[in-house]
């Protein structure tokens, strides 16, 4: 059969040209989304009075029974068919006979395949969300479990100063919120109809946009029809989106693969996502968290590769906005994998809770309380910072840690200490003096969960939502 496109041309296209050209191996992950606008598009020519009612109804139960075939794997996708599309509607045409030539009435294959995408991504973007509270859900257990753990926090990776293991780990349900946050804002966008637009200008026949976007559950229709072909912010938005998800969760495998190892031992992470050497049997490595830390570098490049394929597109549609797919399907697929580990890696994590404690008496994070002490009995805090400066030095040269010195002994660094510097050094003393709003303390740690747990459940029925409509 020849090119569906083929009448303007007097020869066949090169084999090379054909192999090069085609999308059908990357672009037939769209096969479903395709023809779920195939249906809304001949049923809105079927009531606009476009097609007839029984070429409408033909090729519906035509599209649906391509449909089940491409489920089966019935459908062989071939090359010298170009892509999806094309591939479809030979199919159908195959199927029901000349009349499935119909079905591309009114559109071009570049407001189909933007249609396509739209569809594709409203649905990959309210799963990440659904995924990322499964991922804040596990958080938030590890941190009710560990409301009384304590941990070195750092900075420039130096012990700083104790806090809750359970706020670290609120940290991160932060993190994640902006990112569901993030998607939901760019789910206004994606969430709007190109199909109509035709190639660039629109189209003569007297189709009703609306009514698609009614049938496909779309909010809104694009305005212009050059900026509905050629508008791929949508995809840049979501690759962006996805590159902050991997840069949050390359964060947390940093740390998990620090804290498991010899020299932390903070943390011990289950059998199921860790793997051996093949030559050295005492190993467990920490391979899930190194390989998600690794591949956040390859969504980051998928950003950057659409980036560049846009830069200087003139309007409207180009040969070179076939880029956009493989490095969105393959962000997709790699936000998948990483976000199905991590929710049970995380839930399954151990806490070893006596070494944090063992690590947080064994350093001089506690060095900032002592510095407040003295400014609440009147000492100037510069003045105060250098004491304990002196103090510490002192410490380190015998090796001593603060809680070790006598009296006399931060007496003579200043005449303001008294015994009740002992209790302001203690651990849960220092965590808990930080009694404000998004601190450490206890009960600031309680609360900020227990309002973590109600935007949780808020994120949760926007996708039951979703998935309740889309039945």
């Amino acid at each position: 059969m020849s090119k569906l496109w083929g009448g303007r041309f007097t020869k066949k296209t090169d084999q090379l040209v054909e192999e090069y050209t085609a999308s059908i191996l990357f672009d037939k992950e769209l096969a479903e989304e395709d023809i779920q606008g195939s249906l809304a598009h001949v049923k809105m020519l079927g009531k606009c009075g476009i097609l007839p009612a029984a070429d409408v109804e033909k090729i519906q139960d035509g599209l649906h029974k391509v449909m089940q075939m491409i489920r089966r794997g019935e459908v062989e996708f071939s090359v010298s068919d170009e892509d999806i599309h094309m591939n479809i509607e030979k199919t159908l045409i195959e199927e029901i006979g000349p009349v499935g030539g119909k079905l591309h009435t009114g559109r071009s294959r570049n407001d189909q395949v933007a249609t396509d995408m739209h569809l594709y991504l409203r649905k990959r973007v309210v799963e990440f969300v659904g995924m990322l509270v499964k991922v804040q859900e596990t958080l938030i257990g590890q941190a009710k479990a560990n409301l009384d753990t304590i941990v070195p926090g750092y900075t420039h990776l130096q012990r700083a100063q104790p806090i809750l293991f359970a706020h670290h780990m609120m940290a991160y349900v932060s993190m994640f919120e902006r990112d569901i946050e993030r998607l939901r804002d760019s789910y206004k966008r994606i969430n709007a109809l190109p199909l109509g637009a035709g190639a660039l200008a629109g189209t003569t026949f007297p189709i009703d946009r609306h009514f698609v976007a009614e049938q496909l559950g779309f909010e809104r229709v694009y305005e212009n029809s050059l900026d509905a072909v050629s508008d791929r912010d949508f995809i840049v938005e979501f690759l962006s989106n996805a590159s902050l998800i991997m840069a949050h969760l390359s964060r947390l495998c940093e740390e998990l693969v620090l804290w498991s190892s010899t020299e932390f031992q903070f943390v011990e992470l289950d059998d199921a996502f860790c793997t051996g050497s093949s030559i050295m049997p005492q190993k467990k490595n920490p391979d899930v968290a190194e390989l998600v830390r690794g591949k956040t570098g390859r969504v980051y490049g998928n950003l950057v590769g659409m980036l560049t394929v846009l830069k200087a597109l003139p309007l409207a549609y180009n040969k070179d906005m076939q880029e956009d797919k493989e490095g969105m399907f393959d962000t997709v697929r790699t936000l998948q994998g990483a976000l199905q580990l991590f929710a049970p890696m995380i839930a399954t994590m151990k806490v070893n809770r006596d070494r944090m404690r063992q690590a947080v008496n064994q350093d001089f994070s506690n060095a900032t309380d002592i510095a407040d002490y003295l400014v609440g009995k009147g000492l100037p805090f510069r003045q105060a910072h250098e004491v304990i400066g002196k103090t510490v030095l002192y410490c380190i040269q015998n090796k001593k840690y603060l809680l070790d010195l006598t009296l006399q002994e931060f007496l003579q660094f200043s005449e303001l200490f008294d015994d009740n510097i002992y209790d302001v050094l203690q651990p849960e003393n220092v965590v808990n003096a930080r009694n404000v709003y998004g601190g450490t303390a206890t009960p600031q740690v309680s609360a900020a969960i227990g309002r973590a747990e109600e935007t949780v459940r808020s994120n949760a029925a926007w996708v039951e939502e979703y998935l309740e409509k889309s039945k």
